[in-house]
């Protein structure tokens, strides 16, 4: 009310103030300004380019990923539809070798009624002109975007899978993995050790660590040391991006890993619910007690993505093979690295985050 009362006195004010123009007067200053006065658009072209342009950024960067540039909801594609989206995606086509991008949630074998990777492989296989039937060799799995290592021939499949084991006896990362955390793993790079099993709890078997396994559980295979190297490439306030290189193989082990640093991959509705906070301290929550739910992410980082909590239940994986390690062609020399970008929506959460990914190296 107070300032409407002040708007209208200086309003008032200005008015009683100001010498008053004559009809002729105001004509002549009609005239000037049609004269000497342009649009703005006339005396800067690009300024309505600009215009256009800015408001265009500024709508974008207000968009959630799951409208701009979207997630390939992989249940939703026929299978046609699939075998175009992974003909598109071939980053790797050499002799019986072909490597393709896959999309997240599209599983490598898959049960019976399941689309796979697996199941397309005699279309992929006609559509990409290969003489003989192509099989996995190495790939991402179901929850994870990236890499599939496919090959149409036996015997350099097993120079490959003597390669792998090689590498797997003497620690030897093969593959690197990148994600979006949230939480800051500390410190910034090293390695995590655990032993893990594989556990029924309620009716969802589920991967847990064992901190003192017995000897007689690691000889029966029960439990499995594992090893993971990683490294944070980037961070902001609450996220970072992660660089990530198991030296072993075990279900879902880095999404267990990163638990262990009191970190979540972004996406993670299994094993996000092991991590917490009391009187803002990171803790552990116990296994049987953290059962899989919807990843709760705190409000600065839901505003960051443009995303409510009631959407989190669509929040994908970020989690991505983004390189393979391939022996030398004649089995000496330096080995071959191929890699594969990101999903566009990992791509926007970068952005959005504010995070950047560059290139791997060949080793952390």
């Amino acid at each position: 009310m107070k300032s409407a009362v002040m708007y209208q006195w200086c309003r008032q004010l200005s008015v009683s103030g100001r010498k008053c123009l004559t009809l002729a007067e105001m004509g002549c200053l009609s005239a000037v300004r049609r004269k000497h006065t342009k649009a703005r658009y006339q005396a800067d072209p690009q300024a309505k380019e600009r215009k256009i342009k800015s408001h265009s950024a500024a709508k974008e960067s207000s968009v959630s990923i799951l409208r701009d540039p979207g997630v390939v909801l992989v249940e939703k594609l026929t299978k046609e539809k699939l075998c175009e989206v992974l003909m598109q995606s071939v980053v790797y086509m050499k002799g019986p070798l072909v490597v393709i991008n896959k999309p997240q949630g599209l599983s490598v074998t898959g049960k019976q009624e399941e689309v796979s990777v697996s199941l397309l492989l005699a279309e992929l296989r006609q559509c990409l002109g290969v003489r003989d039937d192509l099989h996995v060799v190495k790939a991402a799995p179901k929850e994870s975007s990236g890499l599939v290592l496919l090959s149409s021939c036996h015997v350099t499949t097993k120079r490959i899978e003597e390669f792998y084991s090689e590498c797997r006896k003497l620690l030897r990362p093969i593959a690197t993995y990148c994600a979006v955390t949230v939480g800051v793993p500390s410190p910034a790079e090293g390695e995590i050790e655990v032993a893990l099993k594989s556990e029924r709890i309620g009716e969802q078997d589920m991967v847990v660590p064992v901190m003192n396994p017995s000897k007689g559980s690691l000889e029966r295979r029960e439990v499995k040391k594992t090893h993971t190297q990683y490294k944070v490439l980037d961070h902001t306030e609450g996220c970072a991006l992660v660089q990530m290189q198991p030296k072993t193989t075990f279900q879902n082990q880095l999404l267990v890993h990163t638990t262990l640093k009191f970190c979540t991959v972004l996406g993670d509705h299994t094993y996000s619910a092991r991590v917490g906070k009391v009187l803002g301290e990171d803790i552990y929550l116990p296994v049987d007690v953290a059962l899989p739910r919807t990843q709760l992410l705190e409000e600065p980082i839901l505003r960051r993505m443009h995303f409510t909590q009631q959407q989190m239940h669509r929040m994908p994986l970020h989690l991505h093979l983004h390189q393979l390690q391939l022996p030398s062609e004649h089995g000496e020399g330096k080995p071959v690295f191929i890699s594969a970008p990101p999903p566009l929506f990992f791509q926007r959460t970068l952005q959005l985050l504010g995070l950047k990914l560059e290139e791997p190296t060949e080793r952390i």
